[in-house]
Order: structure tokens, then sequence, then C-alpha cells
């Protein structure tokens, strides 16, 4: 499992505990608006939709806001002002970068954003750059319990995932993104699944010495703290240890 999935994992725990949980909170809201305005209302129906609201009762969303963020969306409100728009460039290290923004202000969100990539030792780049270094996929982390981690990657194999991976008790499964919600449903029945998201994976990584490593974590952190920007991914090859110091550091 790569080091980015590592510092993923670190993310989500922070924000579920996070002082800026209402900044999460508005993020959620952007993904809900956005799936519910391209998709319907009805989760039942939209996956994107289902798969948002999923991701906001993990980080303890309260109803009522998940709700009110459907409602803007169908009734012509927050989501459909919101556009959707991704980022490219290069961070420390020649590491590629994939900022995801959702913004109601073009202007706004890419100023910050190449505020951020210049103050991060970065440069953001052309349309194009980066993104044919990354696949989307389904992205599922697991955590077997009692159950081996090589009976459950064959299981998931079974279920419809294309890959898996196990390193330190836990498992990440991918997935052809339409597979998501039918592998997650069948691991769910196995073992315990942490997370399940619609991600974009690096074809392959690029390993970092530590002074572009921890350079490229402040990057992302500052670039992830943008209202505008909805997540971050990268092709960088970063070792537990590395990620770990830089938490150390904050």
């Amino acid at each position: 499992m790569s080091g980015h999935s590592k510092w993923a994992q670190i993310k989500r725990q922070k924000a579920a505990t996070d002082a800026r949980k209402g900044q999460a909170f508005t993020k959620l809201g952007r993904e809900i608006a956005i799936a519910a305005r391209h998709g319907g209302p009805d989760p039942n129906t939209n996956f994107r939709l289902r798969l948002a609201v999923q991701h906001a009762r993990d980080a303890n969303m309260p109803v009522e806001n998940i709700e009110r963020a459907i409602k803007r969306a169908v009734g012509g409100g927050e989501g459909s002002q919101i556009e959707e728009v991704t980022y490219e460039g290069y961070g420390p290290g020649g590491a590629a970068l994939l900022v995801a923004v959702a913004t109601d202000s073009r202007n706004r969100a890419i100023a910050e954003v190449r505020s951020a990539f210049s103050r991060g030792g970065g440069n953001l780049g052309e349309s194009g750059c980066v993104a044919w270094m990354f696949d989307q996929l389904g992205v599922i982390e697991v955590e077997p319990g009692k159950m081996d981690p090589d009976e459950l990657a064959l299981y998931a194999i079974d279920a419809g995932a294309t890959d898996v991976k196990t390193d330190d008790g836990r498992v990440e499964v991918q997935t052809d993104p339409t597979s998501l919600d039918e592998v997650r449903a069948a691991l769910e029945s196995k073992a315990k699944v942490l997370s399940a998201e619609i991600s974009m994976v690096p074809k392959a990584t690029v390993p970092l010495d530590e002074k572009d490593a921890l350079q490229l974590l402040k990057l992302m952190d500052r670039l992830e703290e943008l209202d505008d920007v909805q997540k971050v991914y990268t092709n960088a090859e970063i070792t537990d240890e590395l990620i770990e110091k830089y938490q150390r550091q904050l």
C-alpha cells in the first residue's frame, strides 16, 4: 500500500475530529449538491449521491445538513452554481499533483491554487500535463479483523475487484468505478469497511527524498485547506516514517 494511502488515512482520521469541521462539512455539502444536481435527489438511484451521503455520515455531518444540500441542488440553489474543475501541476521532486476543485468562482479558485503551488515549491501546469499518469478507480480500504487477509483478497477478487493490496493488517481493494458499490457491499458482509471512494490512482509512483517528501506533504496540506479544493492526488511514493515525521512537526 503506497505512502499516499497512509496519508489519506491520516487525513480522514483528522477530518473526523478537526476543529475545522465546519469547512469539512462545507466541502461534503458541495459534493452532495453536485451529485444531486447531476444524478437526481434519490440516493437509491444515484450512486454518486449515495457515496457522498455515506462520506457525510462517516464524518458525522448532521442529517439536516445533508438534506439541505440536496434540496438546494434540485431547487436551483447553491448546487446549481458550483462548477467542478481539476487543476494539474508538479510538486517538489517532480511529483505529479491533481487538484479536484468545486467552486462558484473559477477566478478565485485558480488564483488560490496557483498561489499554494508557488509558495509550496511547485508549479501549476497546463490541462492534461499529469492527468494521463492516473487512473480513475474505486478504492475500498478494509480491516480484515479475524479474517485472513489473503482469504479476504480472494473474496474481493471473486466479488469483482480488479486488484488487492495488503499492508500492515489492512487491505486495499481496487475496482472499476462502476463496481465500487457492489464490491463494497460484498466486503461489508465479511469485514469492516473503513472507506470506499472513487479516487485517482497513479499508474506508477515516484519516490522522493526526505526534504522533497516533507515539502510535498506541506504543499498538499496547504491545498487541502483551501475552501474550494475537494481532494488532492499525487503519484509520490512517501514512506510511512516520513508521513509520521511530518505529522509530528505540525
